[in-house]
């Protein structure tokens, strides 16, 4: 199956905007932080350690009974998930997920076959890594970006004739992501068996396409509390004042 044929099929698509869904941002500030505190109660499990995969395909960290179940489907190639990834460390966590108040579920949103490498290599070790190695990514996304756009006409042409392993492990290798998944605990060998691992590949596809008939998505990132699109918010700044009008 050549997934690079059903996706975008040249790097350019990386320049791209992740979508329509950064237009539709909302001008509402955060709430400021004494609004609405929530603190763990005292002698709490520390729910941020809790990770595990959900039947649709995610990885969901935290309380599983949580009041306020926020889903993300996000691209690992979309500038706007980074951002959301860097403004919302420690307050999504800390603040909300840690005291059990929210669970936090990542639906990896494939747009391209650049996405779909770095997206079986931080699934590769399952989800304990996950939400780690998801973070250190996206904080080094321009890095991968810049080396996938220097890709040559002529490679472009050669990775095509490769079956899709192959121009998985290729690209892994022309992004630097197989030794930066190895620098951090992922070894060579395994590394390559899951980019080779066609259940995970159609566990993406299916997620995909399941995310689109279920949900309408049209952008990353996309957002649902308690099972519902949330509009107007893909900045943490927006977002969060509905996660707080939703526990209360």
């Amino acid at each position: 199956m050549k997934i690079i044929l059903l996706l975008a099929s040249t790097a350019t698509f990386l320049l791209a905007a992740c979508e329509n869904s950064a237009k539709t941002e909302s001008n509402t500030a955060a709430s400021p932080a004494g609004d609405n505190p929530v603190a763990a109660a005292p002698g709490a499990a520390d729910w941020t350690t809790q990770v595990v995969e959900t039947p649709e395909g995610g990885y969901r960290m935290g309380n599983p009974d949580a009041p306020v179940k926020l889903v993300e489907f996000g691209s690992m190639t979309c500038h706007v998930c980074r951002d959301f990834a860097a403004d919302s460390a420690g307050a999504l966590e800390d603040k909300y997920i840690k005291t059990g108040q929210v669970s936090f579920e990542f639906r990896n949103f494939v747009r391209d076959q650049y996405d779909i490498v770095a997206s079986l290599l931080a699934r590769c070790q399952g989800p304990g890594p996950f939400f780690k190695l998801t973070e250190q990514m996206f904080a080094e996304q321009d890095a991968f970006i810049a080396k996938a756009q220097a890709i040559s006409a002529a490679e472009v042409k050669a990775l095509d004739a490769l079956p899709t392993s192959q121009q998985f492990v290729r690209l892994a290798g022309v992004m630097g992501l197989d030794k930066f998944v190895g620098m951090r605990g992922v070894p060579s060998a395994k590394a390559k068996a899951c980019l080779a691992d066609d259940a995970q590949l159609n566990r993406l596809v299916a997620m995909n396409q399941a995310a689109s008939k279920e949900y309408e998505i049209r952008g990353t990132p996309t957002f649902l509390i308690n099972g519902k699109v949330v509009t107007e918010a893909v900045q943490w700044k927006a977002l969060e004042p509905k996660i707080q009008a939703a526990l209360r």
